[in-house]
Protein backbone atom coordinates (compact mmCIF):
# COMPACT_ATOMS: atom_id res chain seq x y z
CA UNK A 1 0.00 0.00 0.00
CA UNK A 2 1.06 3.63 -0.20
CA UNK A 3 2.37 5.56 2.77
CA UNK A 4 -0.18 7.60 4.68
CA UNK A 5 2.30 10.44 5.12
CA UNK A 6 4.10 12.32 2.37
CA UNK A 7 7.73 13.34 2.96
CA UNK A 8 8.86 16.92 2.33
CA UNK A 9 10.52 17.46 -1.05
CA UNK A 10 14.30 17.16 -0.95
CA UNK A 11 14.45 15.31 2.37
CA UNK A 12 16.65 12.21 2.15
CA UNK A 13 15.21 8.89 3.29
CA UNK A 14 17.19 7.18 6.05
CA UNK A 15 17.32 3.63 4.69
CA UNK A 16 19.10 0.42 5.62
CA UNK A 17 19.74 -2.90 3.88
CA UNK A 18 19.18 -6.23 5.61
CA UNK A 19 21.37 -8.96 4.15
CA UNK A 20 24.80 -8.74 2.54
CA UNK A 21 24.45 -11.44 -0.09
CA UNK A 22 24.58 -10.74 -3.81
CA UNK A 23 21.30 -8.81 -3.95
CA UNK A 24 21.89 -7.04 -0.64
CA UNK A 25 25.24 -5.74 -1.85
CA UNK A 26 23.67 -4.55 -5.10
CA UNK A 27 20.89 -2.74 -3.26
CA UNK A 28 23.41 -1.08 -0.95
CA UNK A 29 25.62 -0.03 -3.88
CA UNK A 30 22.75 1.60 -5.77
CA UNK A 31 21.29 3.27 -2.67
CA UNK A 32 24.70 4.80 -1.91
CA UNK A 33 24.51 6.50 -5.34
CA UNK A 34 20.93 7.81 -5.14
CA UNK A 35 20.65 11.41 -3.95
CA UNK A 36 17.26 10.82 -2.30
CA UNK A 37 18.63 8.04 -0.08
CA UNK A 38 20.79 8.19 3.04
CA UNK A 39 22.25 4.68 3.39
CA UNK A 40 22.44 4.33 7.18
CA UNK A 41 23.89 0.83 7.49
CA UNK A 42 23.98 -2.75 6.22
CA UNK A 43 22.75 -5.39 8.67
CA UNK A 44 24.13 -8.93 8.51
CA UNK A 45 25.17 -11.38 11.25
CA UNK A 46 28.38 -12.03 9.27
CA UNK A 47 30.07 -8.74 10.12
CA UNK A 48 33.35 -9.92 8.62
CA UNK A 49 31.64 -10.02 5.22
CA UNK A 50 29.46 -6.93 5.68
CA UNK A 51 32.04 -4.55 7.13
CA UNK A 52 34.28 -4.24 4.01
CA UNK A 53 31.22 -3.71 1.80
CA UNK A 54 29.87 -1.04 4.14
CA UNK A 55 33.24 0.71 4.38
CA UNK A 56 33.58 0.83 0.61
CA UNK A 57 30.13 2.46 0.37
CA UNK A 58 30.78 4.98 3.13
CA UNK A 59 28.40 3.48 5.66
CA UNK A 60 28.58 1.04 8.58
CA UNK A 61 27.82 -2.62 9.22
CA UNK A 62 25.62 -3.80 12.10
CA UNK A 63 24.83 -7.34 13.23
CA UNK A 64 21.05 -7.42 13.04
CA UNK A 65 17.83 -5.61 12.19
CA UNK A 66 17.38 -4.33 15.77
CA UNK A 67 20.66 -2.44 15.48
CA UNK A 68 19.48 -1.04 12.16
CA UNK A 69 16.21 0.13 13.71
CA UNK A 70 18.14 1.76 16.57
CA UNK A 71 19.95 3.93 14.01
CA UNK A 72 16.67 5.60 13.10
CA UNK A 73 15.93 3.97 9.74
CA UNK A 74 12.70 5.11 8.12
CA UNK A 75 12.84 2.47 5.38
CA UNK A 76 14.51 -0.88 4.76
CA UNK A 77 15.38 -3.23 1.94
CA UNK A 78 15.12 -6.84 3.09
CA UNK A 79 17.43 -9.01 0.99
CA UNK A 80 17.84 -11.85 3.46
CA UNK A 81 17.00 -15.54 2.75
CA UNK A 82 13.33 -16.05 1.93
CA UNK A 83 12.47 -17.92 5.15
CA UNK A 84 13.48 -14.77 7.09
CA UNK A 85 11.34 -12.34 5.08
CA UNK A 86 8.25 -12.64 7.26
CA UNK A 87 9.88 -12.24 10.70
CA UNK A 88 12.23 -9.46 9.56
CA UNK A 89 9.55 -7.51 7.70
CA UNK A 90 7.18 -7.91 10.65
CA UNK A 91 9.75 -6.35 12.98
CA UNK A 92 10.21 -3.40 10.63
CA UNK A 93 6.54 -2.85 9.82
CA UNK A 94 5.48 -2.96 13.47
CA UNK A 95 8.01 -0.17 14.14
CA UNK A 96 6.44 1.96 11.40
CA UNK A 97 9.25 1.37 8.90
CA UNK A 98 8.59 1.21 5.14
CA UNK A 99 9.80 -2.01 3.55
CA UNK A 100 10.97 -3.24 0.15
CA UNK A 101 11.25 -7.05 0.22
CA UNK A 102 13.18 -8.99 -2.38
CA UNK A 103 11.04 -11.50 -4.27
CA UNK A 104 9.37 -13.72 -3.28
CA UNK A 105 7.54 -11.69 -0.65
CA UNK A 106 7.61 -14.61 1.81
CA UNK A 107 7.93 -18.39 2.09
CA UNK A 108 4.25 -18.89 1.34
CA UNK A 109 1.17 -16.82 0.39
CA UNK A 110 -0.22 -16.92 3.93
CA UNK A 111 2.87 -15.17 5.31
CA UNK A 112 2.72 -12.71 2.41
CA UNK A 113 -0.92 -11.84 3.09
CA UNK A 114 -0.07 -11.36 6.75
CA UNK A 115 2.62 -8.82 5.84
CA UNK A 116 0.20 -6.97 3.57
CA UNK A 117 -2.36 -6.72 6.38
CA UNK A 118 0.29 -5.60 8.86
CA UNK A 119 1.48 -2.87 6.47
CA UNK A 120 -2.09 -1.63 6.00
CA UNK A 121 -2.63 -1.44 9.76
CA UNK A 122 0.71 0.32 10.31
CA UNK A 123 0.17 2.74 7.41
CA UNK A 124 3.54 1.97 5.80
CA UNK A 125 4.59 1.25 2.23
CA UNK A 126 5.26 -2.39 1.33
CA UNK A 127 6.91 -3.10 -2.02
CA UNK A 128 8.15 -6.38 -3.52
CA UNK A 129 11.36 -6.52 -5.55
CA UNK A 130 10.19 -7.96 -8.86
CA UNK A 131 13.04 -6.17 -10.60
CA UNK A 132 12.26 -7.38 -14.13
CA UNK A 133 9.33 -4.96 -14.30
CA UNK A 134 11.95 -2.22 -14.25
CA UNK A 135 14.04 -3.72 -17.06
CA UNK A 136 13.58 -1.13 -19.78
CA UNK A 137 13.41 -3.84 -22.44
CA UNK A 138 10.32 -5.19 -20.65
CA UNK A 139 8.89 -1.68 -20.38
CA UNK A 140 9.46 -1.16 -24.11
CA UNK A 141 7.67 -4.44 -24.88
CA UNK A 142 4.73 -3.34 -22.74
CA UNK A 143 4.53 0.00 -24.52
CA UNK A 144 4.72 -1.71 -27.93
CA UNK A 145 1.71 -3.93 -27.14
CA UNK A 146 -0.34 -1.24 -25.42
CA UNK A 147 -3.95 -1.31 -26.74
CA UNK A 148 -3.11 -4.41 -28.82
CA UNK A 149 -5.17 -7.62 -28.79
CA UNK A 150 -2.64 -9.93 -27.13
CA UNK A 151 -2.85 -13.58 -28.21
CA UNK A 152 0.13 -15.28 -26.59
CA UNK A 153 3.25 -14.70 -24.52
CA UNK A 154 6.27 -17.01 -24.39
CA UNK A 155 9.08 -16.36 -21.93
CA UNK A 156 12.42 -18.17 -21.70
CA UNK A 157 14.55 -17.77 -18.58
CA UNK A 158 17.36 -20.32 -18.44
CA UNK A 159 20.91 -20.61 -17.19
CA UNK A 160 23.40 -22.74 -15.24
CA UNK A 161 22.75 -24.02 -11.72
CA UNK A 162 23.48 -21.29 -9.13
CA UNK A 163 25.69 -22.64 -6.33
CA UNK A 164 24.03 -20.24 -3.85
CA UNK A 165 20.62 -21.93 -4.32
CA UNK A 166 19.59 -24.58 -1.80
CA UNK A 167 16.08 -24.10 -0.46
CA UNK A 168 14.00 -23.46 -3.62
CA UNK A 169 13.83 -24.67 -7.21
CA UNK A 170 13.48 -22.85 -10.51
CA UNK A 171 9.80 -22.02 -10.05
CA UNK A 172 10.36 -19.79 -7.02
CA UNK A 173 13.83 -18.61 -8.01
CA UNK A 174 13.18 -17.83 -11.69
CA UNK A 175 9.65 -18.44 -12.95
CA UNK A 176 8.03 -16.21 -10.33
CA UNK A 177 9.59 -13.24 -12.20
CA UNK A 178 7.76 -14.22 -15.36
CA UNK A 179 4.49 -15.05 -13.66
CA UNK A 180 4.53 -11.44 -12.47
CA UNK A 181 5.42 -10.21 -15.98
CA UNK A 182 2.57 -12.16 -17.60
CA UNK A 183 0.05 -10.56 -15.25
CA UNK A 184 1.62 -7.12 -15.73
CA UNK A 185 1.89 -7.28 -19.53
CA UNK A 186 -1.64 -8.58 -19.99
CA UNK A 187 -3.19 -6.61 -17.12
CA UNK A 188 -5.20 -9.74 -16.48
CA UNK A 189 -5.30 -12.46 -13.80
CA UNK A 190 -4.01 -15.97 -14.45
CA UNK A 191 -6.96 -18.38 -14.19
CA UNK A 192 -5.50 -21.68 -15.50
CA UNK A 193 -2.18 -23.31 -14.64
CA UNK A 194 -0.66 -26.37 -16.34
CA UNK A 195 2.81 -27.16 -14.94
CA UNK A 196 5.38 -29.75 -15.98
CA UNK A 197 8.39 -30.03 -13.66
CA UNK A 198 11.44 -32.25 -13.36
CA UNK A 199 14.51 -32.44 -11.16
CA UNK A 200 17.15 -33.76 -13.51
CA UNK A 201 20.31 -33.02 -11.53
CA UNK A 202 19.22 -30.99 -8.50
CA UNK A 203 17.34 -31.93 -5.32
CA UNK A 204 14.46 -29.62 -6.26
CA UNK A 205 12.91 -28.96 -9.65
CA UNK A 206 15.50 -27.65 -12.11
CA UNK A 207 13.30 -27.79 -15.23
CA UNK A 208 9.88 -26.15 -15.49
CA UNK A 209 7.56 -25.84 -18.47
CA UNK A 210 4.58 -23.82 -17.31
CA UNK A 211 1.46 -23.00 -19.31
CA UNK A 212 -1.18 -20.47 -18.34
CA UNK A 213 -4.39 -18.90 -19.54
CA UNK A 214 -5.38 -15.44 -18.36
CA UNK A 215 -8.88 -14.19 -17.70
CA UNK A 216 -8.60 -12.16 -20.92
CA UNK A 217 -7.86 -15.34 -22.91
CA UNK A 218 -4.12 -14.90 -23.43
CA UNK A 219 -2.14 -18.15 -23.64
CA UNK A 220 1.24 -17.91 -21.91
CA UNK A 221 4.22 -20.22 -21.60
CA UNK A 222 7.31 -20.12 -19.39
CA UNK A 223 10.39 -22.24 -20.14
CA UNK A 224 12.93 -22.15 -17.34
CA UNK A 225 15.79 -24.36 -16.18
CA UNK A 226 19.17 -24.57 -14.47
CA UNK A 227 20.62 -26.88 -17.15
CA UNK A 228 21.59 -24.34 -19.83
CA UNK A 229 25.33 -23.46 -19.75
CA UNK A 230 24.61 -19.78 -20.47
CA UNK A 231 21.99 -17.28 -19.35
CA UNK A 232 19.15 -16.43 -21.73
CA UNK A 233 16.15 -14.17 -21.05
CA UNK A 234 13.65 -13.67 -23.88
CA UNK A 235 10.04 -12.55 -24.22
CA UNK A 236 7.93 -13.18 -27.35
CA UNK A 237 4.50 -11.55 -27.56
CA UNK A 238 2.04 -12.23 -30.39
CA UNK A 239 -0.87 -9.85 -30.96
CA UNK A 240 -3.39 -9.58 -33.80
CA UNK A 241 -1.18 -7.08 -35.61
CA UNK A 242 2.32 -7.44 -34.17
CA UNK A 243 4.98 -9.85 -33.03
CA UNK A 244 7.33 -8.34 -30.44
CA UNK A 245 10.59 -9.94 -29.27
CA UNK A 246 12.55 -8.71 -26.26
CA UNK A 247 16.02 -9.80 -25.14
CA UNK A 248 16.17 -8.87 -21.47
CA UNK A 249 19.95 -9.26 -21.22
CA UNK A 250 21.06 -7.26 -24.27
CA UNK A 251 17.94 -5.06 -23.92
CA UNK A 252 17.06 -5.25 -27.59
CA UNK A 253 13.42 -5.15 -28.66
CA UNK A 254 12.25 -5.99 -32.17
CA UNK A 255 8.77 -5.38 -33.54
CA UNK A 256 7.36 -7.19 -36.58
CA UNK A 257 4.16 -5.89 -38.19
CA UNK A 258 2.47 -5.09 -41.48
CA UNK A 259 1.98 -8.69 -42.55
CA UNK A 260 1.30 -9.08 -46.28
CA UNK A 261 -0.31 -11.90 -48.31
CA UNK A 262 3.05 -12.88 -49.79
CA UNK A 263 4.45 -13.56 -46.31
CA UNK A 264 6.55 -10.41 -46.07
CA UNK A 265 6.39 -8.00 -43.14
CA UNK A 266 8.04 -4.91 -41.72
CA UNK A 267 10.56 -5.14 -38.91
CA UNK A 268 12.09 -2.43 -36.74
CA UNK A 269 14.24 -2.20 -33.63
CA UNK A 270 12.63 -0.14 -30.89
CA UNK A 271 14.66 2.30 -28.77
CA UNK A 272 15.36 1.01 -25.26
CA UNK A 273 16.81 2.89 -22.29
CA UNK A 274 19.77 1.44 -20.41
CA UNK A 275 19.24 2.62 -16.83
CA UNK A 276 20.01 -0.18 -14.36
CA UNK A 277 16.70 -1.88 -13.45
CA UNK A 278 17.58 -1.98 -9.75
CA UNK A 279 18.05 1.79 -9.73
CA UNK A 280 14.61 2.27 -11.29
CA UNK A 281 13.10 -0.15 -8.76
CA UNK A 282 14.63 1.64 -5.77
CA UNK A 283 13.60 5.02 -7.15
CA UNK A 284 10.04 3.71 -7.43
CA UNK A 285 10.16 2.74 -3.76
CA UNK A 286 11.60 6.09 -2.67
CA UNK A 287 9.13 7.99 -4.85
CA UNK A 288 6.25 6.15 -3.18
CA UNK A 289 7.48 7.43 0.18
CA UNK A 290 7.67 11.04 -1.00
CA UNK A 291 4.49 11.11 -3.07
CA UNK A 292 2.13 8.78 -1.26
CA UNK A 293 1.36 6.87 -4.48
CA UNK A 294 1.54 3.04 -4.56
CA UNK A 295 4.99 1.57 -5.29
CA UNK A 296 5.84 -0.11 -8.59
CA UNK A 297 5.03 -3.60 -7.29
CA UNK A 298 2.63 -3.74 -4.35
CA UNK A 299 2.60 -6.35 -1.61
CA UNK A 300 -0.71 -7.66 -2.94
CA UNK A 301 0.83 -8.23 -6.38
CA UNK A 302 3.76 -10.04 -4.81
CA UNK A 303 1.39 -12.38 -2.96
CA UNK A 304 -0.58 -13.17 -6.13
CA UNK A 305 2.57 -14.10 -8.08
CA UNK A 306 3.80 -16.28 -5.21
CA UNK A 307 0.40 -17.95 -4.93
CA UNK A 308 0.44 -18.85 -8.65
CA UNK A 309 3.99 -20.21 -8.34
CA UNK A 310 2.89 -22.39 -5.41
CA UNK A 311 -0.07 -23.59 -7.50
CA UNK A 312 2.43 -24.66 -10.16
CA UNK A 313 4.37 -26.68 -7.59
CA UNK A 314 1.22 -28.20 -6.12
CA UNK A 315 -0.21 -29.00 -9.55
CA UNK A 316 2.95 -30.77 -10.64
CA UNK A 317 3.06 -32.73 -7.38
CA UNK A 318 -0.49 -33.96 -7.99
CA UNK A 319 0.14 -34.84 -11.64
CA UNK A 320 1.44 -38.41 -10.97
CA UNK A 321 -1.62 -39.22 -8.87
CA UNK A 322 -3.91 -37.86 -11.59
CA UNK A 323 -2.06 -39.91 -14.23
CA UNK A 324 -2.29 -43.08 -12.11
CA UNK A 325 -6.01 -42.50 -11.62
CA UNK A 326 -6.53 -42.03 -15.37
CA UNK A 327 -4.51 -45.17 -16.18
CA UNK A 328 -6.54 -47.19 -13.66
CA UNK A 329 -9.76 -46.06 -15.33
CA UNK A 330 -8.39 -47.14 -18.73
CA UNK A 331 -7.41 -50.58 -17.39
CA UNK A 332 -10.83 -51.01 -15.78
CA UNK A 333 -12.56 -50.05 -19.02
CA UNK A 334 -10.62 -52.76 -20.84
Amino acid sequence: MASQTVRPDGERVRIGVVGCGVMGRNHARVLSEIAAADLVAIADPDLAAAAPVAAQLGTQAVPDIEALIALGCEAMVIAAPTHLHHPLATLAIERGIHVLIEKPIASNPEEGRDLVQKAVRAGVTLMVGHVERFNQAVQTVKEAIRDEDILSIAITRVGPFPPRMSNVGVVIDLAVHDIDLIRWLTESDIVEVQPQLSNAVAEREDIALLQFRTASGVLAHINTNWLTPFKARHIHVATRDKYVIGDLITRQVTECSGYRPDGSYSMRHLPVGHTEPLRLELNSFLNALSSGIPPGVTGEEGVISLDIAMRCLAGAANAPAIADFAAAKVRKAR
